[in-house]
C-alpha cells in the first residue's frame, strides 16, 4: 500500500472507530457528576456541621418541636381485604395503605408493591439513639401480604432500612424485587438481598407487567459524612393498566414534578397523569434549612397540580420526629394550603397509619406512556 493510501486508510479508520465510539458511548446525563450525582434545578449542597449547630441551639431555646396537640390518628388495618385483595390477580382493586412515614402498600396491577420500608424503632445506624419511632407501624412485618416489589427512594436511614429489607427477603413465597436508585445495588447484594435492580432517572423496570420508573426529584444521599451524594435519589411512577400511582419519597419543591407529568402525559391528553400522588408533606421546619430538601404542605399541594394529578395522599409525617413541626402539624398546615387553592380533602387529604383507601380504576393502559419517557427500559 502506497503512503498515501496508507494516510487515507487511517484517517477512514479513525472515522469509522469515532462513529462507534460515538454510538457505544452515550452522553453523560447533566446530574451526573465524578463520582456522584446532583439535581437537575439546584446545586445542592448538604448542610455543614455550624449550620446544623444552629438550627439545634434555636429549636432548644424555642422549646421546638413541641408536643402534638392531638394523636397521630391509626386504625387496626382491614387486614381480611388487604390479603383478599394480594390474591386476587388482575381482579385486584388498586388501593393503598399507610404503614407510616414514608412506608405505604401500593396494590395496583394485580402486584403488591411496598414503598421506602422502615419497621424499625429507629432511623438511625445505631440501635440505641436517633429518632425513634413515635407510632408502631400500621401493619406488621407479619401482617404484610407477600410483597412483589419494593422501591426505595434514597438512602437516608428512615427511608432505607437495611433491616427491613432484610427481612423481607426471608419473606414466604420468595424475595420480592427491590428497585432503588443508581449506585445502591451493589452495596444491598453484599447485605444479602438477592434481587435488586438499579435504575437512573426516567429508567424503567417491570414487577409482572406493572412498569417501575425512577423519576428526578430534588434532594441528595447519603449514610455518612463521607458518601454524601455519591448514589442518586428519586420518586417513582408505578404503571399498571388499572392505576397510576406516584411517589415522591423525599424531596424539596421543583420544577421536576411539572416535567414528570409532561412527559408521562399523552399528547393532547386531558386526564389526570396520576390518581393518586403519594406526596411527603411532613419535614419542613425551619424553612432556612430544610426548604431545599423537604416541600412544606403549601408547595406538596403545588407539586399535585404540577404533577396533575387528580388527588393526592399526604405521608411522611406523624411518624418520626426529624424537624421542628410537631408531629401533628402537617395535617393542619395542609388543610389551610387546600383551602387557599379551592381544594377539598377528597382533592388532598391524609390517612391515619393502618387505613386503606380504594382508588378508582383507570380505563387507559399507560403502556404507551411508559415508552415514552427518554431513557432506556431494563
Amino acid at each position: 500500500m502506497r503512503p498515501k493510501q496508507l494516510v487515507w486508510a487511517a484517517c477512514i479508520a479513525t472515522l469509522l472507530c469515532s462513529a462507534v465510539s460515538a454510538q457505544v458511548l452515550p452522553a453523560v446525563p447533566p446530574h451526573h457528576r465524578d463520582g456522584g450525582y446532583q439535581n437537575n434545578h439546584l446545586e445542592f449542597e448538604p448542610k455543614g456541621l455550624p449550620a446544623l449547630v444552629r438550627w439545634k441551639l434555636q429549636a432548644t431555646r424555642a422549646g421546638l418541636p413541641r408536643p402534638p396537640e392531638q394523636p397521630v390518628p391509626q386504625v387496626n388495618p382491614e387486614l381480611a381485604f388487604i390479603h383478599g385483595n394480594a390474591r386476587a390477580g388482575q381482579a385486584m382493586l388498586p388501593a393503598v395503605t399507610w404503614i407510616g412515614h414514608a412506608t405505604l402498600l401500593v396494590q395496583i396491577g394485580g402486584i403488591n408493591v411496598l414503598t421506602d420500608p422502615i419497621f424499625s424503632q429507629r432511623a438511625s445506624p445505631l440501635p440505641f439513639m436517633g429518632p425513634q419511632r413515635a407510632q408502631p407501624p400500621g401493619l406488621t412485618l407479619a401482617e404484610l401480604p407477600h410483597i412483589d416489589a419494593v422501591v426505595i427512594s434514597h438512602n437516608h436511614y428512615d427511608h432505607l432500612d437495611v433491616a427491613s429489607l432484610q427481612a423481607l427477603q426471608g419473606q414466604r413465597g420468595g424475595p420480592p424485587l427491590v428497585v432503588v436508585p443508581r449506585g445502591n445495588q451493589a452495596w444491598l447484594q453484599g447485605e444479602g438481598l438477592s434481587r435488586v435492580v438499579e435504575l437512573d432517572w426516567w429508567q424503567t423496570t417491570a414487577a409482572q407487567g406493572v412498569q417501575i420508573m425512577l423519576t428526578p426529584v430534588q434532594h441528595w444521599s447519603g449514610r455518612g459524612l463521607g458518601d454524601r451524594l455519591k448514589t442518586l435519589w428519586g420518586g417513582y411512577a408505578l404503571l399498571a393498566a388499572d392505576q397510576r400511582v406516584y411517589f415522591s419519597g423525599d424531596t424539596g419543591y421543583s420544577a421536576d414534578f411539572a416535567e414528570v407529568a409532561r412527559r408521562l402525559a399523552a399528547p393532547g391528553e386531558s386526564a389526570p397523569v396520576f390518581d393518586p400522588a403519594l406526596l411527603a408533606i411532613g419535614g419542613y421546619e425551619p424553612r432556612w434549612f430544610m426548604r431545599e430538601q423537604h416541600m412544606n404542605p403549601a408547595e406538596a399541594v403545588q407539586a399535585m397540580l404540577d404533577l396533575r394529578a387528580a388527588r393526592a395522599i399526604g405521608m411522611h409525617w406523624g411518624t418520626f420526629e426529624l424537624t421542628d413541626e410537631s408531629l401533628d402539624e402537617p395535617p393542619r398546615a395542609l388543610a389551610a394550603a387546600r383551602q387557599e387553592r379551592g381544594l377539598s380533602e377528597a382533592d388532598f387529604g391524609v390517612l391515619a397509619i393502618g387505613q386503606t383507601r380504594r382508588l378508582p380504576l383507570r380505563l387507559a393502559a399507560p403502556q404507551a406512556r411508559a415508552n415514552q419517557h427518554q431513557g432506556s427500559v431494563r
